[in-house]
This record gives structure tokens, C-alpha cells and sequence, in this order.
């Protein structure tokens, strides 16, 4: 799909490619084995100015666009997911301070998210409130000179790598979704402790953790937006992201596709490469097909960020996107496993990764029956 692409995009895509086969793919595997977080990647990403590609430059981004930040998000998905998550979870936690920040929110804590000076996170997610956000038990209680944070967080990522995080909490729980807001934390702040690691199916050197509020004082000028607005900014914010997941899962699907198609032309099997037989090539064409299609709802969704931020399809598209781009990043990869048959399921090649990996792209930043259901309102409405 090159002829949407400006001569930059097609630099920076290319440079991407370039920068992601020499540093993150000779590193997937040992990262996955290993389960450990890729520092010398997040150096890779700053120092190449990709953490803050979609902010704009006077909060210290590249203000290169959504489209851009989709294209390294797949092109660093397409070797090793692990180390996309962090370009992803970056923006979950500088879109809120982009879309509700004061100025000097945005110069503080949005500058130093945008140029890598640190690492951000997002707490969103609690025990008891997945998908269901306004069921969260997390509270912010008014007090003097600010806020008394008290709950816990659960599967946030980035969350002990993290300096700055975002997160939402009940500031008046009678008034529903009305009463969530939105504060903005650092790292070491009394009462702030970050919990257990999971250890999870897919996404091994993703930082993925639990993080405890007990008593936390958060002054007043940590609030995001006006008091009750955190939801709100949130489900905006999701509108943003959620095209970068769909790059995330396009990434995957890509690389999953192009091992199969090398595999299947040097297998060889009855004395002729695997390529050879109909039922294989029709197998690899159906995978082509996905990825395609995929790729045109993906970056369709994040030039219509670049374009009409404001249009009132962008929630729908944002939905369909993600919810398109992760099925079938869930369906390439586990085709790519079946085209490598026994091999495929060891983890001498990286396939049986990438359809691990591509699990989570259909259940966070909203599941794909969320996604369903946000589409079914816009269409209905």
C-alpha cells in the first residue's frame, strides 16, 4: 500500500525495517526464553526518536503523525512484538496528557514521555473491572491540596518500568462513569508500590504487573481535565490507540507470513517444495489476503486520525481496526504454525512465538466482543 504513503513515511517505514532487523530480531527469541524486559531496546527506540513519534515537536515528539507511528509500531511487531508493546503502551500514556493536559502538564510529563526520558504506563485495569471500566473499586478521595489514592491495578504493562503513570479512579462513585477521573503519578511516590510480575502466554519480555495504591496523597495539580472526566479521556484516548494495536497485530501477521512463505519454498516434501502443492498456495494466498485487508482498515484508521481527529466515524473505524487486524493476526500465525507443521510447534523458529504473541492483541485496549459492541452502537445510533 505504498501510494498512501508520503516519501517521509516510506523513509521512516524502510529506516524501521532497517533498524528493527538489526537490533530486535536477533534478540526476539532470547527475550522471549529468557522473559526479560528489553532495556538495550527502549536505548534503541530513544535514541532513534520512535518513543514520541505521533507527538507533536513542542512537547519534544517527532510530530510525525498516527499514520508514521502505525508504521513502526508493525515494522517492530514484525520481528519482535515484545519490544512493539513498549512503542504502544508509551502512547497509552501520553495520549491522555496530549488530549486533556494543561500546558504545563504537557511541558512536564508529556515531554519527557515524547523524548524517552522515561517510560510510561497506564492503570486502567483492576480485579473486578476489566472491560467493564466503570466497575473499578480504585477511589481518589478530595482532600486538601488534593487527592488520597487507594485500590490496585492489575496486567499493566510497562508497570515496573514505568516512571510516569496515568490512572484512573472514582473520584465520586454516585455519578457513574460521570464520577471517574484521571491523575497522573510518579514512581516512587509514598503509598505507590508496584506488585507482582504475571507470567503470561505470549509477550515474554513485556513488563506486565500489579500495582498497589494505599493512601497515596496526589496533589491537585496532578489531575488530568476537569474532576469526572477521566472516562471521558479514556475511551478518546482509546480511539488513538487502538489503530496502533491493529499495526501491532498487522506486524505480527506479516512476519508470521513471510517466515511461512521462505519455509514453504525451501521445505521440501515427496520430492518437491511445499510451495509446490495447490493446498499449500492456497493457504499462503488466504494469509496474504488477511494481511492485506488488514493493513488497508489499519492505516485508513490512522490516516483518519492525521486527518479528521474529530470525525464522528473515528470510533468505529478505531474499533474495526483492531478488532480486524487482531483476528487476523490470531488466524496467520496459527496457519503459519500449521504450515511448519512439527517445527512450528518448537521454538526453533518464531512462528509458535508470534501466535503466542498475538493472543493478547484480541483482549486488551478492549476485547474484540468490546469492539463488536462499539461498532453495533455507532452503526445503530
Amino acid at each position: 500500500m505504498d501510494f498512501i504513503l508520503n516519501e517521509d513515511q516510506k523513509m521512516l517505514r524502510d529506516t524501521v525495517r532497517r533498524i528493527a532487523g538489526e537490533k530486535f530480531a536477533p534478540i526476539a527469541a532470547e527475550i522471549d526464553e529468557k522473559e526479560v524486559f528489553p532495556s538495550d531496546s527502549v536505548s534503541v527506540l530513544r535514541d532513534n526518536g520512535l518513543l514520541g513519534i505521533q507527538i507533536p515537536e513542542e512537547y519534544g515528539g517527532a510530530g510525525a503523525g498516527m499514520l508514521s507511528m502505525v508504521l513502526v509500531v508493525e515494522e517492530v511487531a514484525r520481528v519482535c512484538c515484545s519490544t512493539s508493546v513498549i512503542l504502544t503502551t508509551q502512547a497509552l500514556a501520553s495520549d491522555p496528557l496530549l488530549l486533556a493536559g494543561t500546558e504545563e502538564q504537557k511541558k512536564n510529563f508529556l515531554r519527557r514521555l515524547a523524548t524517552g526520558d522515561c517510560l510510561g504506563a497506564c492503570g486502567i485495569t483492576e480485579p473486578g473491572a476489566g472491560s467493564d471500566v466503570s466497575g473499578m473499586k480504585t477511589t481518589a478521595r478530595k482532600v486538601d491540596g488534593g487527592y488520597v489514592l487507594d485500590g490496585a491495578k492489575i496486567f499493566i504493562t510497562n508497570g515496573g518500568e514505568a516512571e510516569i503513570v496515568t490512572v484512573l479512579a472514582c473520584t465520586d462513585r454516585d455519578k457513574g462513569n460521570r464520577g471517574i477521573s484521571m491523575l497522573i503519578l510518579d514512581k516512587g511516590m509514598p503509598g505507590f508500590t508496584v506488585g507482582k510480575k504475571e507470567h503470561k502466554m505470549g509477550l515474554h519480555g513485556s513488563d506486565t504487573r500489579e500495582l498497589v495504591f494505599d493512601n497515596v496523597f496526589v496533589p491537585a495539580d496532578r489531575l488530568l481535565g476537569p474532576e469526572g472526566s477521566g472516562f471521558r479521556t479514556l475511551m478518546t484516548t482509546f480511539n488513538f490507540t487502538r489503530p496502533a494495536v491493529g499495526g501491532q497485530a498487522l506486524g505480527l501477521a506479516q512476519g508470521a507470513l513471510e517466515a511461512s512463505i521462505r519455509y514453504a519454498r525451501e521445505r521440501v516434501q515427496f520430492g518437491k517444495p511445499l510451495s509446490s502443492f495447490q493446498g499449500m498456495q492456497w493457504m499462503l494466498a488466504e494469509m496474504a489476503l488477511g494481511v492485506e485487508t488488514a493493513r488497508s482498515i489499519v492505516y485508513r484508521a490512522a490516516s483518519m486520525i492525521d486527518t479528521e481527529p474529530e470525525s464522528p466515524e473515528l470510533a468505529k473505524i478505531a474499533s474495526m481496526a483492531k478488532w480486524y487486524a487482531s483476528d487476523v493476526a490470531m488466524k496467520v500465525t496459527t496457519d503459519a504454525v500449521q504450515v511448519f507443521g512439527g517445527y512450528g510447534y518448537v521454538r526453533e523458529y518464531p512462528v509458535e512465538r508470534m501466535m503466542r504473541d498475538a493472543k493478547i492483541t484480541q483482549i486488551y485496549e478492549g476485547t474484540n466482543q468490546i469492539q463488536r459492541t462499539i461498532v453495533a452502537g455507532q452503526i445503530l445510533r
